[in-house]
């Protein structure tokens, strides 16, 4: 029985991310053309079997699918611009990170053009693209994504957000500052930790058995952003902005900027005046929105 042919697939963009996209295609055995701003990143993926194209242009010609991995939306737009000739009929999968407006604008210029468009989000670093645990998340037309779901397995699980080719980029910022704000209060701890002269490595097990914990009280949280039905669990808001004083008491006293968590404390002190101190912590959504 003969082997179905994998689909051809262009990568635009060999930075650390590109070049991991780019090589888990060739793992998975597509004919793949590659292609960057400066020469000298595609040695090690032509020597797996990448082609190396010496224009966007030509790159974008080789393939059927087309992945872009690059800087930011200002340098998608310049490159992307190279090669509207060629993009007719062609699907363009935009992993650049960027806004959900930026994704929405390059959905419609795509479209102008001839092409199918999906937007994706990584949610993963460069050596995890292709094995276990890797996730990539995608918005735009379904029909598009399931066509190329099979091929965007190379990469990881490919979730799909919905239509709006801006949802896929909305969900990986809001996921990212879930982490930015995780690592935040974890440095910030470190540096309490290590201002006593507790070794970093000796408190972290602590930290992650605690943060852990805190994780299952989140679907407690979305059911009271949801429902508007902030009622305390035993924590509440006025409760929570007269003991933080003392986190920053403390900071202050072993040397450790306080930067990180001033902002924390502005918006217990504005929730307290604004009513919510018998409140639960979800009441704080309303006061960002409005913000």
């Amino acid at each position: 029985m003969s082997v179905p042919a994998r689909r051809p697939v262009t990568v635009l963009g060999l930075g650390a991310m590109g070049r991991a996209l780019a090589g888990a295609l060739v793992a998975a055995g597509h004919p793949t053309t590659v292609w960057n701003r400066t020469p000298g990143r595609a040695a090690a993926l032509t020597a797996a079997g990448a082609t190396e194209a010496g224009t966007a242009a030509e790159a974008v010609a080789a393939g059927d699918l087309v992945v872009v991995c690059l800087l930011d939306d200002e340098v998608t737009r310049q490159v992307l611009a190279l090669v509207a000739p060629v993009l007719a009929g062609r699907t363009l999968v935009n992993l650049t990170n960027g806004t959900p407006e930026q994704a929405r604008r390059l959905a419609e210029w795509a479209t102008s053009h001839g092409a199918d468009h999906l937007d994706g989000g990584i949610m993963a670093v460069p050596a995890m693209i292709g094995q276990p645990g890797a996730l990539i998340l995608y918005s735009g037309p379904e029909d598009v994504f399931r066509a190329g779901r099979e091929t965007l397995a190379a990469f990881g699980a490919a979730h799909w957000l919905g239509a709006d080719p801006g949802a896929a980029a909305l969900h990986d910022l809001a996921l990212l500052a879930a982490m930015y704000g995780m690592f935040g209060g974890y440095l910030h701890a470190v540096a309490m930790i290590r201002a006593a002269g507790v070794p970093a490595t000796g408190f972290t097990p602590l930290a992650t058995d605690w943060l852990t914990a805190m994780l299952g009280a989140l679907p407690a949280l979305a059911r009271g952003v949801d429902s508007g039905d902030h009622a305390a669990d035993g924590s509440a808001v006025g409760m929570q902005a007269a003991a933080f004083g003392n986190l920053l008491a403390a900071s202050r006293e072993g040397g450790v900027s306080t930067s990180l968590l001033e902002p924390v404390r502005r918006l217990l002190d504005d929730a307290v005046r604004a009513g919510h101190g018998a409140d639960g912590l979800s009441a704080l959504v309303d006061l960002l929105r409005q913000s």
